[in-house]
């Protein structure tokens, strides 16, 4: 199965080395092209300079950052590929997008599957990502192969766009997660307690889960290389609210990390991993200031 892959930042770029290990990629594609040209040269691989160079893929998956990207890379795919080709998308968007997407493809006879993933850079570079998908089961099916190369587990939620939703609800609950163990080890840097005793404590309770045991340690140094930028969260926070609200939900939570999130942000602190709302915990309320 000849496999593209477009989007090689920190998630794409392992995701594409795993289809590589199974021998199924042909081309990578990436915005900045010298990303592309170096990853090809150290696979031995092809480096997609258009649309054009994924014409003989058989599956062409996608892990870009923004709607518009995925539906210009959609848009130049369905003019290229053969079909019964399929495309994949990894990436966080809106039910609308991946309907869209889906649209533009089948026109041209050209599958689509919306499949964002979670399990952070970690995941990615260890294979063990969590693939939500959305499509037809027979197209999913299609494209198992190379979803297996990076995948722990494999889900098929229902038709176009399910995918998405789905991964709405694991972002919000991402976001609560965040904000409770930030708020917690704030608390505990103000109680004094010791941090290589404190985390392993929480850690073996109920308290437990992936951010604590990924973030906790490099969150209390301060230090917040990515993982996950604060401004990737932010975004699929937006999208994550639009839905609630679609669906009729009020929930606080969520608001409150768009607002957490929005304010890193403003600070220029959009590159940074989500560890770093850390900062605004340990900061505490802010002062309320008359009329």
């Amino acid at each position: 199965m000849s496999t593209g892959f477009i989007g090689l930042g920190a998630m794409g770029a392992p995701m594409a080395r795993h289809l590589h290990a199974r021998g199924l990629l042909t081309a990578v594609g990436n915005r900045t092209q010298a990303k592309a040209d170096a990853l090809a040269a150290g696979l031995g691989v092809r480096a997609a300079r258009s649309a054009d160079n994924f014409a003989d893929c058989d599956v062409v998956a996608l892990c870009v950052s923004l709607d518009a990207d995925v539906l210009e890379n959609v848009a130049a795919l369905a003019r290229v590929l053969r079909r019964g080709a399929v495309v994949v998308d990894h990436s966080t968007v809106s039910v609308q997008t991946a309907t869209r997407a889906a649209a533009l493809l089948g026109a041209e006879g050209i599958g689509f599957i919306d499949a964002p993933v979670s399990g952070g850079v970690e995941g990615a570079r260890n294979g063990r990502l969590s693939v939500m998908a959305g499509g037809e089961a027979a197209v999913l099916e299609q494209v198992r192969p190379v979803l297996e190369a990076y995948a722990a587990r494999i889900s098929h939620m229902g038709g176009t766009g399910a995918g998405q939703a789905t991964k709405a609800v694991n972002q919000v609950l991402v976001a609560g997660i965040n904000e409770a163990v930030c708020e917690g080890l704030a608390l505990g840097e103000k109680l004094g307690l010791d941090p290589q005793t404190l985390l392993p404590t929480l850690m073996a309770g109920a308290a437990g889960n992936w951010f604590l045991e990924k973030r906790g340690a490099t969150l209390l140094e301060s230090r917040f290389t990515p993982g996950f930028k604060n401004a990737h969260m932010l975004k699929d926070l937006r999208i994550a609210s639009a839905i609630a609200a679609s669906a009729g939900l009020q929930l606080p939570t969520l608001q409150q990390a768009l607002a957490d999130y929005g304010e890193l942000v403003e600070r220029r602190r959009g590159e940074e991993d989500t560890s770093s709302l850390i900062d605004l915990k340990r900061a505490g309320p802010k002062p309320v200031t008359g009329p």
